[in-house]
């Protein structure tokens, strides 16, 4: 009988593995689950058997566990399908679910527009009104927890649509972590009520203030570099901002963004504020309000 090993994003995974036994002729509740300290020869014996009326199963759990070769081949030689759960196997594992039976992976969504996509996509499938704006809300709430989000999906199929940011934040009652780089973005545009809000939103969530100042001291190194880069002349794409800066490409565009609105004068008037603002909470001032302060300086 298979060997079925479901891997990734363990909510998914978890999913998968219901919905592939399903497929099959088994209902996963009905099956043994067997998991922790339980995940022993002995322990998983009786299960590998099959029943009076012909194919069984067993769900073996191996989160916090590592089954040595002589468990995993129990595993494999069983007579009866057996729906191994393993997040993140390593590569010798791998290779004999591979060789053994079958893998079926659930990778994760990560980037928030990812998860974003992945919110509408699974709202349209429970035929959920759920507009775009609404599902990014979700996905900024949340990010990689795809189980709570679902559990709010839940919540809304209980309730009449259509289902908007506004209609949904009410819903959850969260807001959406702060972002330092959409705080800066904020502040050279001139709006500090966006600016400021953000920043309130990242030391509400627990960031640490001296964190947050390290944060703006370098993205705003990466603001003046590109400042300069423009001023060599010619047009400088993302492409080329993250080489020239040695940064990873979303650092190299969002430094890019703000610098486009920026000249020399004004950039070296920020770093002039952002040095001040750091003598200042070294000095002993009030962390947070050094840093609002310097927000709203940013902001004129």
């Amino acid at each position: 009988m298979p060997l079925i090993a479901f891997t990734g994003n363990r909510f998914l995974a978890d999913e998968t593995l219901r919905d592939t036994l399903r497929a099959r002729g088994l209902d996963a509740r009905s099956l043994p689950r067997v998991a922790g300290e339980d995940v022993t020869a002995d322990a998983l014996g009786p299960h590998l058997s099959p029943g009076l009326f012909g194919d069984g199963g067993v769900i073996v759990d191996l989160e916090g566990v590592k089954p040595d070769k002589a468990l995993l081949e129990l595993l494999a030689g069983a007579a009866v399908t057996v729906a191994v759960l393993d997040e993140s196997p390593p590569a010798t594992r791998l290779k004999v679910y591979e060789g053994r039976g079958e893998v079926v992976p659930s990778p994760a969504p990560a980037k928030t527009g990812d998860v974003a996509g992945w919110v509408t996509t699974r709202a349209k499938k429970a035929k959920l009104p759920l507009d775009r704006d609404a599902s990014l809300y979700l996905a900024e709430v949340f990010g990689a927890d795809l189980a709570g989000i679902a559990g709010e999906l839940n919540k809304l199929a209980l309730l009449d649509g259509p289902f908007t940011r506004e209609t949904v934040q009410r819903v959850v009652g969260r807001e959406p972590p702060g972002d330092s780089f959409a705080m800066l973005g904020a502040a050279t545009t001139g709006r500090p009520g966006e600016a400021v809000t953000q920043l309130r939103r990242l030391l509400a969530s627990g960031e640490d203030p001296f964190k947050l100042m390290g944060a703006v001291v370098w993205q705003y190194s990466l603001v003046a570099r590109c400042v300069a880069l423009q001023q060599e002349g010619g047009r400088v794409t993302e492409q080329m901002a993250a080489q020239r800066l040695g940064v990873k490409p979303y650092p190299a565009k969002k430094a890019l963004e703000v610098a486009r609105r920026l000249n020399e004068a004004k950039i070296r008037t920020h770093l002039g504020r952002i040095l001040d603002a750091d003598l200042a909470m070294k000095r002993g001032l009030d962390a947070g309000v050094a840093l609002e302060r310097l927000i709203v300086q940013l902001s004129v």
